[in-house]
C-alpha cells in the first residue's frame, strides 16, 4: 500500500459465484502444500452430487453456497479437514447423507466436526421464542470442543448475509440480520476475528436500519473529500518522524465503518461532528520493542492527550489482541488516535485464532501453545467462560442475556493483594471481582476495599484497580446484589439461590396479567379452567403455567385464546392492545424487585422518565412505603446517597417490555432554519415514535434547543430513534432529558 494511502473498511467483494475445484485447491496448497488434494477433490465432487438440483433463493445452485463457504475459510488459511467440513457443512441436514456414511468416506474427525455444525440448524422446530436461545446453548457447547466448529458455522453465516437479499420475506431477514448481530459477530470478537465481526456487523446494519446506514455512508463521502488529503499529510509526517528515529514502519490511515459509528453514537449520546476517530492511524513495525519506541518518538513530537493511552501489548484483550493506542493532539489542534503494533500482531487482530493455523509437529493446524504464547493468554479462554454458565445452569432467556454480555463487552484488569491479574468486563464491580476469584468468595462477600480504601459494592472497577474483599462466615445473598453484578458467572450464581425467592412473585405476576388480559376481553378467570392452556402447552400444574406467564414464557393472550377458542377480533383486539404503562398499585405488574410492600404504588419520576430496558432503582417513602422510580444515572438521587436504607433495587417484568407505551423525553439542539424542526420531527415518526408534546427554548445564534416527549416501547426504541435525529446532519446533538 502506497505511504499515507487510506484504507478503508469495506466489506469483502462477493467472489464468482461458484469456486472451481481446481481453484478451491490451488488455494489451500498456496499456504498448505501438503494438503490432501484428493480429500478435497472427493469433497468436492460429493458435495455437488448430494446437492444434486437444489436451488437457493438467489436462483443459484445451492452446491454454490457450501464452494463459497469454504472459499471464504482458505482465505483464513485454514487446515484440509476444515475445508472439507465447510464442503460438507449442510449434506447431512439438506441431503439423503448420514453421519456413518460421512465418516466412512472422510473419515471420523470430518465427521464429528459436520455433526458439531449440522446439531446447530436442527432446531427450526423449536418456538421462536427458545430457538435462540437452544441454539447458543449447543453451539457453545460445539465449539468448545473445537474451535473449528466455530470457524465454518461464522463462513456460513457470512455467505448467508452476503445473499440476504435475495430472501423475499422482511421479517425473515430481519430476524436473520439481529441473530447475526446479536449471537454471531459479537462470537467472532470473542477469538479476535475482527474482519468476520466487521463484516457480518456491516451486513446486519445494512438490513436492519437503511436509512440510518445510508445518511453515515453520506456523510462519510462529503468527510472524504474534505479530510482525506490531511490524512495522507499526516500519515507521511507520522512516517517521515519514525524514519528519522531509524524505526522501519508502515503508517496508513483508516476510516472508520459505518456501525461502529452508528454504536458510538448511540453510546456515546454525541452528534456525528463530536467524533474524533473517524479517522484512527495504524503503525506497523517489525518487532515489540519498536512499538515503544514509536510510541516515545510520537509522544515527543506531540503533546498526548490524557487518559487516552492504552497499552495492550502487556495486558492483552481476552480475545488475545495486542496493540498500544494513543491519541495526541497535532498542529492545528486536530485529534489523532494511532494504533501501533507490529505485522503479527495485526494479523492477529484482524484473524484472531485463525492466525495460529501453522505446521506443527509435521501437520499443519491450530497452534494452541503459540497462540497463548503470542498474546500471554489462552485466546479461548472466552468461550470457555461462557461454557461455565451452562454448568451453573438457569434457564435459556439467563443463557443468552449472560453469553451475550460475556462476548460484547470489552474488559478491565484489576489485581488482587496479591498482584494476580483478574481479566473482567468493563463496568464489572467488586462482586464481579470476587465471583471470578471464587464461587465461594463471591457467596461469602460483605464489602470491598479499592486501593486500600473501603469502597460501595456499587463502584465500577477501573484498569490497575487492586481488589481485597471482606469476607462474612455465612453466605449473604441480598436479592438486589443482581444490580451490583455484570458477568454472567457472578449473576447465575446469585440467580440460583434466590429462584425459590423469585418463584412466589412470579406467580403473583402470573396471576395478575392473566387477570387483566382476561378482563380487556370482557372474561373472568375465575368462571374457566385452564386445563386446555395445560394439554397445549404439556405442563401438569396451573402454577406452572400461571410461573411461565408472570416470566413472559407465554404470553396471557396465548393462555386467552386457547381458553377462549371462539373469542371474536374485537375481544382478541382488546385483549392484546397496548398498554401505557402508569403510575399506582398497578404498576407492580411492571416493576419487581425485593423490598417491596404489598400494598406500596409505584409512581415513575418525571425527572428521568424511566421506560422498560433502562436500569432502575427504587427511592422508599419511609411514610407511606410507596416507591419513586429513577433510572440509574438519574442526578436526582445523589440526594439519597447518605442514605441507602431508602433504595430499592427494581427491575422490569416481562410484561413491561410486551405491548406496553412509555412516555420518555429527548432534548435535541437543531439549526435554526426552514424546514428543520419539521425534519426532525418526520425522522422520529419514521422510527415508531409518536410525540405527544413539543417545547423550544434557549435560543441560541442559528439553533435552538427542543424538547420532544414521545411514546416509545423501550430503552432501545428510544436509542433507536435518538441515533436517527443524530445522523442528521442539521441537528448537532441529542440526549435523554432529565430535569
Amino acid at each position: 500500500m502506497p505511504l499515507g494511502a487510506l484504507e478503508q473498511a469495506s466489506p469483502v467483494k462477493p467472489r464468482p459465484k461458484v469456486l472451481r475445484q481446481y481453484e478451491l485447491i490451488e488455494r489451500v496448497r498456496s499456504y498448505d502444500p501438503t494438503a490432501d488434494e484428493t480429500l478435497l477433490n472427493r469433497a468436492y465432487v460429493y458435495a455437488m452430487r448430494m446437492h444434486g438440483s437444489q436451488t437457493r433463493a438467489s436462483g443459484d445452485p445451492y452446491f454454490a453456497h457450501p464452494i463459497e463457504v469454504a472459499g471464504i475459510l482458505t482465505d483464513y488459511r485454514l487446515d484440509t479437514a476444515t475445508i472439507v467440513t465447510a464442503l460438507l457443512h449442510d449434506v447431512i441436514e439438506d441431503t439423503q447423507a448420514t453421519r456413518d456414511e460421512i465418516s466412512g468416506l472422510f473419515g471420523e474427525e470430518i465427521a464429528e466436526l459436520v455433526e458439531g455444525v449440522t446439531k446447530l440448524s436442527r432446531l427450526e422446530l423449536a418456538s421462536e421464542h427458545t430457538k435462540q436461545a437452544e441454539n447458543l446453548r449447543k453451539f457453545i457447547l460445539a465449539i468448545s470442543r473445537d474451535v473449528r466448529v466455530l470457524m465454518v458455522k461464522l463462513a456460513d453465516r457470512l455467505h448467508n448475509m452476503r445473499t440476504l437479499g435475495f430472501i423475499a420475506k422482511p421479517e425473515k431477514r430481519e430476524r436473520i440480520a439481529r441473530e447475526t448481530l446479536d449471537i454471531y459477530a459479537p462470537l467472532a470478537r470473542s477469538i479476535g476475528c475482527h474482519r468476520f465481526c466487521s463484516e457480518l456487523e456491516e451486513l446486519a446494519f445494512e438490513h436492519l436500519n437503511p436509512v440510518a446506514r445510508d445518511a453515515i455512508v453520506l456523510r462519510l463521502q462529503t468527510l472524504r473529500l474534505t479530510q482525506g488529503p490531511a490524512v495522507a499529510v499526516v500519515s507521511a509526517e507520522i512516517a517521515a518522524r519514525l524514519k528519522a528515529a531509524n524505526i522501519p514502519a508502515r503508517v496508513f490511515g483508516r476510516e472508520k465503518n459505518p456501525f461502529s459509528i452508528w454504536r458510538k453514537l448511540q453510546r456515546k449520546s454525541i452528534g456525528f461532528s463530536q467524533l474524533s476517530d473517524i479517522y484512527a492511524f495504524r503503525v506497523i513495525v517489525d518487532k515489540e520493542e519498536d512499538c515503544y519506541r514509536a510510541l516515545g518518538v510520537i509522544h515527543r513530537a506531540w503533546p498526548s492527550v490524557p487518559e487516552r493511552f492504552k497499552d495492550f501489548i502487556s495486558t492483552p484483550k481476552r480475545n488475545n489482541y495486542r496493540s498500544l493506542h494513543t491519541t495526541v493532539v497535532a498542529p492545528r489542534g486536530m485529534r489523532i488516535e494511532m494504533q501501533i503494533r507490529t505485522e503479527s500482531m495485526d494479523r492477529i487482530a484482524e484473524e484472531g485464532v485463525a492466525a495460529h493455523w501453522r505446521y506443527k509437529d509435521q501437520s499443519y493446524g491450530f497452534d494452541a501453545a503459540a497462540a497463548e504464547a503470542a498474546g500471554g493468554r489462552d485466546p479461548l479462554v472466552n468461550l470457555r467462560n461462557l461454557v461455565q454458565l451452562l454448568e451453573h445452569g438457569g434457564d435459556v432467556d439467563e443463557l443468552v442475556e449472560h453469553a451475550k454480555l460475556e462476548m460484547f463487552l470489552d474488559q478491565v484488569f484489576v489485581f488482587t493483594p496479591k498482584g494476580r491479574l483478574i481479566s473482567l468486563p468493563r463496568g464489572a464491580m467488586p462482586l464481579d471481582f470476587a465471583y471470578a476469584v471464587h464461587t465461594d468468595i463471591g457467596e461469602t462477600t460483605l464489602g470491598a476495599k479499592i486501593n486500600g480504601e473501603l469502597r460501595p459494592l456499587r463502584t465500577a472497577l477501573t484498569n490497575g484497580d487492586v481488589v481485597e474483599v471482606i469476607r462474612g462466615t455465612k453466605p449473604v445473598l441480598p436479592s438486589d446484589w443482581r444490580s451490583l453484578t455484570v458477568t454472567g458467572r457472578a449473576r447465575s450464581a446469585i440467580r440460583r439461590h434466590l429462584r425459590q425467592a423469585e418463584k412466589d412473585e412470579f406467580l403473583k405476576l402470573g396471576r395478575t396479567s392473566l387477570d387483566q388480559t382476561f378482563a380487556r376481553a370482557g372474561k373472568l378467570r375465575a368462571d374457566v379452567s385452564l386445563r386446555p392452556a395445560l394439554d397445549r402447552f404439556a405442563m401438569a400444574h396451573e402454577d406452572d403455567l400461571v410461573e411461565s406467564v408472570g416470566r413472559g414464557r407465554i404470553t396471557a393472550n396465548q393462555v386467552l385464546e386457547i381458553v377462549f377458542p371462539g373469542l371474536k377480533d374485537t375481544e382478541k383486539a382488546a385483549a392484546s392492545a397496548s398498554t401505557p404503562i402508569e403510575g399506582g398499585k398497578g404498576a407492580r405488574l411492571y416493576v419487581r424487585g425485593s423490598g417491596i410492600s404489598a400494598n406500596s404504588a409505584l409512581n415513575f419520576a418525571a425527572c428521568c422518565s424511566p421506560v422498560p430496558g433502562d436500569r432502575i432503582i427504587g427511592i422508599i417513602d419511609p411514610d407511606t412505603e410507596d416507591l419513586t422510580v429513577h433510572t440509574i444515572d438519574c442526578a436526582r438521587l445523589a440526594e439519597f446517597e447518605d442514605n441507602e436504607d431508602l433504595w430499592r433495587d427494581l427491575q422490569w417484568t416481562a410484561q413491561a417490555e410486551r405491548n406496553t407505551i412509555s412516555h420518555a423525553r429527548l432534548r435535541a439542539t437543531i439549526k435554526n432554519a426552514p424546514g428543520v424542526l419539521g425534519q426532525a420531527c418526520t425522522i422520529i415518526g419514521e422510527a415508531g415514535g409518536n410525540i405527544i408534546n413539543l417545547r423550544m427554548h434557549h435560543r441560541q445564534s442559528g439553533y435552538f434547543d427542543v424538547d420532544f416527549d414521545i411514546d416509545v416501547r423501550d430503552a432501545r426504541h428510544i436509542t433507536h430513534i435518538s441515533a436517527a435525529l443524530r445522523a442528521c446532519p442539521e441537528v448537532d446533538t441529542v440526549d435523554r432529558a432529565q430535569d
